[in-house]
């Protein structure tokens, strides 16, 4: 009879041991996957580290360059080689405007033309909302951009319509914040605009757009420009423009974003 019982409690133990381990491999799946998802979403690699480094560019026509650039502290661009254009202004070929061919992630490439006021336009704009470029992720932030209505992202162009007529072009069209377009993008384009206007001159100008591995969402844009007439007395700069929106963390691999008050 002692035997009989001793048996049952051998049998109640192990079986008590089998749904503990059950049970405990379930917690670590569990654990495995919330720490998954953290990692994901928290790591810098999700878009909260906004630094370059030793990221090789191609510029187009086999040039390239190589980027380093600090962490975006609250200035909408960093300045590049001394705010001298990475391209050699005597040798540069460009005529007209030029885009580069989407690539296999539907990317945009570098963007050239040699601008003058006869290319410039004050037409109204065709329509672009039928463009979706690469990493575009739409979402409304209220309280946080200062739009109506509040968008995250602009249909941004490397070289501006303005300054070309080029509306609905893809090849022109990337995914850009409001503030990478308004305050990075635009007074740099307002400074050629102007120029132009008052002048029969022109300006070698490059943007090239910024991504780095499979990324669908640019880093920022590099916008490189040279007034040809006066060798770049009245313009000349090199700046990388920063693809950020204060208060918003950006997953640069899709697009996809969050509220920074949110992020910890």
């Amino acid at each position: 009879m002692d035997r009989i019982k001793v048996e049952k409690r051998l049998k109640r133990k192990r079986r008590f041991r089998q749904i503990g381990l059950f049970l405990a491999r379930l917690l670590f799946i569990g654990a495995l996957f919330a720490m998954l998802y953290l990692v994901r979403r928290f790591m810098p690699g999700a878009g909260e580290d906004t630094s370059l480094s030793g990221l090789s560019v191609s510029l187009g026509n086999g040039e390239e360059v190589t980027l380093d650039v600090p962490s975006w502290k609250g200035e909408p661009f960093y300045t590049l080689n001394g705010d001298r254009p990475f391209f050699d202004p005597e040798k540069a070929d460009f005529q007209g405007q030029e885009y580069s061919s989407l690539d296999s992630l539907g990317r945009c490439g570098p963007a050239r033309a040699l601008l003058d006021e006869r290319m410039m336009t004050t037409e109204e704009r065709e329509d672009i909302t039928k463009v979706r470029p690469s990493g575009w992720h739409q979402i409304r932030y209220r309280g946080i951009i200062d739009s109506e209505p509040p968008f995250l992202y602009h249909r941004c162009h490397l070289i501006a319509y303005s300054l070309t007529g080029q509306g609905a072009n893809e090849k022109n069209l990337i995914t850009g914040t409001r503030y990478f377009n308004v305050h990075g993008m635009l007074p740099f384009e307002k400074e050629i605009m102007d120029y132009l206007r008052d002048t029969d001159f022109h300006v070698l100008y490059r943007v090239t757009p910024v991504f780095e591995g499979k990324d669908l969402l640019c880093r920022g844009v590099i916008m490189e420009a040279w007034s040809v007439e006066d060798r770049g007395r009245s313009v000349c700069f090199n700046a990388f423009v920063y693809n950020v929106q204060p208060g918003i963390i950006l997953d640069y691999r899709d697009g996809s974003s969050r509220e920074e008050s949110s992020s910890r």
